[in-house]
């Protein structure tokens, strides 16, 4: 059993408490909130309430979560592209809409169900959940992952991912015409204050981020870039490209609704480097822009959005 606790705020009063919590966490449906909250497993300022109550500014909730068994995770036959493979490790090249692990109510179709099917071997270091997967991107985001087959690898890059001397670098297209060829933004990112769903950059309960971004390309109300993670929080390219005012087009929880013809963020994870835990050599690869990000280009080209 785990507890959250929230405080609310002002921009929240009013609302309905089933509604709030569904709003601020995720992998919960409101229809299990509220048998929480049926159940007493929620309670304001330390007294239970019903599912309609309206929380008010300076309200204290605690909710307790039942532990959930972790499922049986299937493989499935998913095709994959396979930019290279060895004892150690595979680098694939993962396609937007596709998440890269399961979690509770979402089982199949992910990176891991495919490559359980394709490959027997795989690190256990993360559990039964993530087998393999060292790092992930989003499931709006296409590009490429490196798996390890076995821990002594994971174990080898984990160790280079913490020491920020993975190389990663992605292309996107942003709202709005940069008007430097290149900077750094260097703004801590933790979670949304008001938004548990999103991230922000924030001073309170947040970790350095760094993201280096140079103009590959300039359009009329869009710019086509290369971003380098020197840090890699969780949506980093998309909150920091929020942040300095020109949002990922496409980006349904960061971005503007108007924007480009493209299902998911304009983001792919375009290179890959890390030194092989195998032959300790210094490996880097390329994955080329998928077609939906060409269309979206020549989309920004023509000025058509």
């Amino acid at each position: 059993m785990s507890q959250i606790e929230l405080a609310v705020d002002e921009n929240a009063s009013g609302q309905r408490i089933d509604k709030f919590l569904q709003e601020q966490l995720e992998d919960q449906s409101r229809t299990h909130i509220q048998d929480l909250i049926k159940n007493g497993q929620v309670q304001v300022n330390q007294h239970p309430v019903k599912s309609n109550y309206k929380i008010q500014s300076r309200d204290s909730i605690e909710m307790k979560l039942p532990d959930q068994e972790a499922p049986t995770i299937e493989p499935e036959t998913i095709p994959l592209d396979i930019i290279d493979e060895d004892e150690d490790v595979l680098v694939v090249n993962k396609p937007r809409g596709m998440v890269v692990h399961p979690a509770p109510g979402h089982t199949k179709g992910t990176l891991v169900n495919a490559l359980l099917a394709y490959c027997h071997e795989l690190s256990g270091i993360n559990g039964m959940m993530r087998p393999g997967i060292v790092h992930r991107i989003d499931k709006e985001t296409s590009g490429l992952l490196v798996v390890a087959k076995n821990d002594k690898a994971h174990a080898a890059l984990a160790e280079q991912i913490k020491a920020k001397s993975v190389y990663r670098a992605y292309q996107a297209i942003v709202h709005g015409v940069l008007e430097r060829d290149q900077a750094a933004i260097n703004a801590p990112i933790g979670r949304h204050p008001k938004n548990r769903k999103k991230m922000a950059v924030t001073p309170k309960n947040s970790k350095a981020a760094v993201t280096h971004f140079t103009v590959l390309e300039r359009y009329s109300h869009f710019t086509f870039v290369q971003c380098r993670l020197e840090t890699g929080r969780t949506h980093q390219i998309r909150v920091h490209m929020d942040y300095i005012g020109h949002p990922v087009a496409g980006d349904p929880k960061y971005g503007p609704r108007k924007t480009l013809a493209i299902d998911g963020q304009a983001l792919h994870a375009s290179e890959l480097g890390f030194i092989h835990p195998g032959t300790k050599a210094f490996v880097q690869y390329q994955a080329p822009l998928p077609e939906d990000m060409y269309q979206a280009i020549g989309q920004a080209r023509e000025n058509t959005y």
